[in-house]
């Protein structure tokens, strides 16, 4: 029977996907400094412990498992993937999708203080 899409999200490992996340930004004339800048404001992690998972190999669930979610994680609204993040069910696809979303967001080229939610 084949994996659910929520079960192939939770196996991937951040290390896969990490290295298509700088190519997109890069891409995009955006640094990855500024990817950290988007991880950090999501999942507290700074860039030591970036490359730490990164080197561990982890994958999504356990990232995510680490991960202290910020606070106004709940404020990402959008589309990824034909899906709205808001309307995701499983909380560890949302999860993963409030990153692609902000990252997608950066590479888009908005404004830092809008991606990471800041009042204005």
């Amino acid at each position: 029977m084949p994996k659910s899409s929520d079960e192939r999200i939770a196996e991937m490992t951040f290390a896969f996907v990490y290295p298509f996340y700088v190519e997109k930004v890069e891409k995009k004339g955006k640094t990855v400094a500024e990817l950290h800048q988007v991880i950090e404001w999501l999942c507290g992690f700074d860039d030591a412990k970036i490359q730490e998972l990164i080197d561990r190999k982890v994958n999504f669930k356990e990232f995510f498992e680490e991960a202290t979610l910020n606070p106004n994680a709940g404020l990402i609204k959008g589309v990824v993937c034909g899906i709205r993040v808001e309307e995701i069910e499983n909380p560890l696809t949302q999860k993963a999708r409030y990153l692609d979303k902000l990252i997608d967001e950066l590479a888009r080229g908005k404004k830092m203080t809008s991606i990471l939610r800041e009042p204005k």
